[in-house]
């Protein structure tokens, strides 16, 4: 762990009365430095919040943001949540991955995206939703796509 990487997450840790509550913002704090937390960080953490690897790990392929492997440049989130699949997911699904060329938890060969199912991004009103990093895009036609993506560079 980065000297950087121990000074943030000790003040995270701070922030809890248990060092072990701030495990998500410590996650969250290696991903910011590195894109992903590998092996070596989860064991780095775990130590430094008096929790075992396994627990830490656990909780970080629990959150479907925090990365256990090199991800794109930009995270592409599309909701599969049954509103979206009864407001036309399939279609948006479809365009995604004949424009990208992946499917789903695959990075395009340029780095640039990753696509990711994630269980509901609270648009329900607005379906079919997707996220382009923290940016929510909803009530998506297939015919969007291209132009979503090209703000992505």
């Amino acid at each position: 762990m980065s000297d950087a990487e121990a000074i943030e997450i000790e003040a995270e840790v701070r922030r809890h009365v248990l060092p072990r509550a701030g495990c998500v913002d410590a996650l969250r704090v290696v991903q910011r430095h590195r894109g992903w937390v590998p092996d070596e960080q989860i064991r780095d953490v775990a130590k430094a919040l008096d929790m075992t690897p396994d627990e830490l790990d656990a909780i970080a392929t629990f959150y479907p943001f925090i990365f256990r492997k090199p991800v794109g440049r930009h995270i592409i989130a599309v909701c599969d949540g049954l509103a979206c699949w009864a407001m036309g997911y399939e279609g948006l699904f479809e365009a995604l991955v004949e424009r990208l060329g992946v499917s789903w938890g695959g990075t395009t060969p340029d780095g640039r995206f990753t696509l990711l199912p994630v269980s509901c991004i609270g648009q329900c009103d607005r379906g079919p939703a997707m996220m382009v990093d923290e940016d929510v895009y909803g009530d998506l036609t297939s015919g969007e796509i291209g132009q979503i993506l090209e703000r992505y560079r």
